[in-house]
């Protein structure tokens, strides 16, 4: 796995992605304490000024973190291949009825591609970010590790990020807590310390999600039907809705259906229908998958063609699930599961895992 940060940051120049927020603001501190020549790059990546997006106050703290410290501080703006890279991807997989995930574009796209470039022309040795992950070398090329922080491993999110990115990446927080973060923070006397976590959309933030889906795709209500065709309301439009969801349907509490909660088990696209069950409906659960763009990290795994045993996650903070995954044609897997796995949404992956390291992961996109 990866050696100590002392020994890979010692006498580098590292470039490493500060947001602002109080995880990278430790890594800052833990690169200098490992005599590293750090250097601070902060993206801008959204701009539209509507009252949500925090780029302003990200940004100055950013500078204030780095002034504290004394290191450099780099500003570059993204925007526009956040737009074209990222966003145009993320609305055209609502449009599909799926549920994306954009934080894993984000990370191959931006932080670990144009991010990554930029940072080669500030003559960086090294990349860094406050991704609670870890990355080494494996017979000689990168490889990724799950962090040493159960609750904060982000591996599922950097399962894209390529070999040759992950081999000039350093991951200051890869084995330590997040509350040996905060504190580190508060000891250094940082601002930032008790600044709470970013949540939301990757660099769009929290705000109102429908509110913000429906300024750029259309909202088509539509039926909400049972399995067996029973309509059971309306609903504003299939992009809101994710396999398994339970809250917002605004359809419980009738007389004759009993206090079993209802939950989304489909989508009918040619209908714009929303399929919804009441109960741990037979439609919720599946036990195998197909997946396409699959991603590996370094070479393919020995042994896919004939049917590879390994972990899995089809969702963040899910526990690793026992499986085989078996190639089909191109860039296809089936995802086969030792156990029924509950709310499967197409449009997120499935991330896979040899013990602690990630292998790589795919996009889901039927339930089998």
């Amino acid at each position: 796995m990866t050696s100590s940060l002392a020994n890979q940051a010692s006498g580098k120049r590292v470039i490493l992605g500060l947001s602002g927020g109080v995880d990278s603001a430790v890594a800052a501190i833990l690169l200098r304490n490992a005599d590293a020549d750090v250097h601070a790059l902060h993206m801008t990546n959204w701009e539209d000024d509507d009252g949500y997006c925090t780029a302003a106050d990200d940004l100055q703290d950013a500078r204030d973190v780095c002034e504290q410290l004394g290191i450099p501080l780099h500003h570059v703006n993204f925007s526009k291949q956040y737009r074209d890279q990222v966003f145009e991807y993320f609305l055209d997989e609502y449009k599909a009825g799926r549920t994306p995930n954009p934080d894993v574009l984000c990370n191959r796209e931006i932080k670990f591609g144009v991010f990554r470039d930029y940072a080669k022309r500030l003559g960086g040795d090294f990349l860094a970010t406050g991704h609670y992950a870890q990355s080494g070398l494996v017979d000689g090329s990168g490889a990724l590790f799950k962090g040493a922080d159960p609750g904060k491993d982000q591996s599922y999110f950097l399962h894209a990020v390529s070999a040759a990115a992950l081999a000039e990446t350093v991951f200051p927080l890869g084995d330590i807590q997040k509350a040996d973060v905060r504190k580190i923070a508060r000891d250094a006397g940082l601002s930032v310390h008790n600044k709470k976590d970013s949540t939301g959309i990757c660099f769009i933030g929290e705000r109102p999600f429908r509110e913000f889906l429906a300024t750029y795709l259309p909202a088509k209500p539509g039926p909400m039907r049972t399995p067996g065709g029973e309509t059971m309301g309306t609903h504003q439009g299939l992009m809101f809705h994710t396999l398994g969801q339970r809250k917002g349907l605004e359809i419980g509490g009738r007389v004759d259906r009993g206090e079993e909660p209802w939950y989304v088990v489909g989508k009918n696209l040619d209908e714009n229908a929303l399929i919804v069950a009441q109960g741990e409906h037979e439609m919720l659960f599946s036990r195998s998958l197909i997946a396409t763009d699959a991603s590996w990290i370094g070479r393919v795994p020995p042994g896919l063609e004939s049917g590879l045993r390994c972990a899995a996650k089809v969702r963040y903070r899910q526990s690793d699930q026992t499986c085989e995954v078996r190639a089909l044609d191109g860039d296809k897997v089936e995802v086969l599961f030792d156990d029924r796995q509950k709310a499967v949404a197409p449009g997120q992956f499935v991330v896979f895992y040899d013990e602690n390291r990630c292998l790589g992961g795919a996009v889901i996109k039927q339930i089998v």
